[in-house]
């Protein structure tokens, strides 16, 4: 697989990675059975894919010990990314940031993880009740202590700030907590969303990254499986399922939505459709890795098939009538607000 860079210190990883989390948390809580998870991962590494994206709040904690039985038998061939800042409690996840915890929560996930090192830690939610400059001086000093390699930070969008209608920039506030942070330690990624239905990271976010050399993992590529076009309308979603509350996945949402889709097939048909592997999945990917050297697509799933479809996603070059038809869809409709 294609190798790209992210961060200052360029850290080598796949061109496309591998989100953990659907393995066990927010996604279908029926089908997350740990021995094909492992079959996933390992599945993923064979056919070129380093990047694993994780998080203590996986689970919590069972997504980074399912991740620590594989990274014990191919740590070398694996960069490791996880997370801290965020609780998980019976109702509700509460951001910490106060640097003891995040001292503690480093250490408890290398055991989870089974490593000496963490390539990639990020922060998963700024605490607001801590200035974010103190919890990035305490990941800064893990780096120090050489437990992590480097730095990342979670972007959230200002969803409220939809309102305001397109091209409005979601990420203003989080570029303010990276410039603020940047002052302490170099920012090496960001993680925000980023897909053919959610392109706001392009208007402010992604050039910002790109500007200062800081990679970009784009989170959600396929849209909550939307972009697969395995999902059908009405289809319904388990209750613990995040679908199952988004706006964009109620039956009449899926519906209107399928443009979209149809897009991605039609432009999949251009390379050979189903017939020669290229899926609208994978053109959803690769429109991903077309928006800058510096961006990584993190596609999440359980399953090996879809694993192993990703990863080939980075073989796919698209054309500029393919993209020419991809600006052209609609954007998506239905939304938090």
């Amino acid at each position: 697989m294609e190798r790209r860079t992210i961060g200052a210190t360029a850290l080598g990883v796949g061109a496309v990675g591998l989100g953990c989390m659907p393995m066990s948390w927010a996604y279908s809580a029926s089908q997350q059975r740990g021995d094909r998870s492992l079959r996933t991962v390992h599945a993923a590494l064979d056919a070129g894919v380093t990047l694993l994206d994780t998080a203590d709040m996986y689970g919590p904690f069972t997504n980074e010990l399912l991740l620590g039985r594989v990274l014990r038998q191919r740590r070398a061939e694996a960069f490791v990314s996880t997370k801290c800042g965020l609780l998980v409690g019976e109702q509700h996840i509460v951001a910490n940031g106060r640097p003891g915890y995040v001292r503690r929560a480093c250490d408890a996930s290398l055991r989870r993880l089974q490593t000496d090192v963490i390539d990639l830690y990020q922060l998963h939610r700024a605490d607001p009740e801590v200035p974010v400059e103190e919890t990035w001086g305490a990941m800064a000093e893990l780096v120090s202590a050489g437990k992590v390699r480097a730095l990342g930070l979670c972007a959230m969008a200002v969803r409220s700030s939809r309102r305001a209608g397109p091209g409005t920039d979601l990420y203003e506030g989080t570029i303010r907590q990276l410039e603020r942070v940047q002052q302490v330690f170099p920012v090496s990624a960001v993680q925000a969303e980023l897909s053919v239905w959610s392109r706001e990271a392009l208007v402010r976010l992604l050039p910002w990254c790109e500007s200062r050399g800081v990679g970009f993992l784009a989170a959600m590529p396929l849209g909550n499986g939307f972009l697969t076009g395995t999902l059908t309308p009405g289809g319904g979603f388990e209750p613990e399922d995040l679908r199952a509350r988004h706006p964009r996945f109620t039956a009449e949402m899926m519906a209107a939505n399928q443009p979209i889709v149809v897009g991605l097939r039609r432009v999949a048909r251009r390379h050979g459709g189903e017939a020669a592997g290229v899926t609208p999945a994978q053109v959803a990917l690769a429109w991903v890795l077309g928006r800058g050297r510096h961006v990584v697509p993190v596609p999440g799933t359980k399953h090996e098939r879809w694993a192993v479809e990703n990863a080939r996603a980075a073989e796919l070059s698209l054309t500029a009538e393919d993209l020419a038809e991809i600006a052209a869809l609609p954007p998506a409709r239905g939304s938090w607000d």
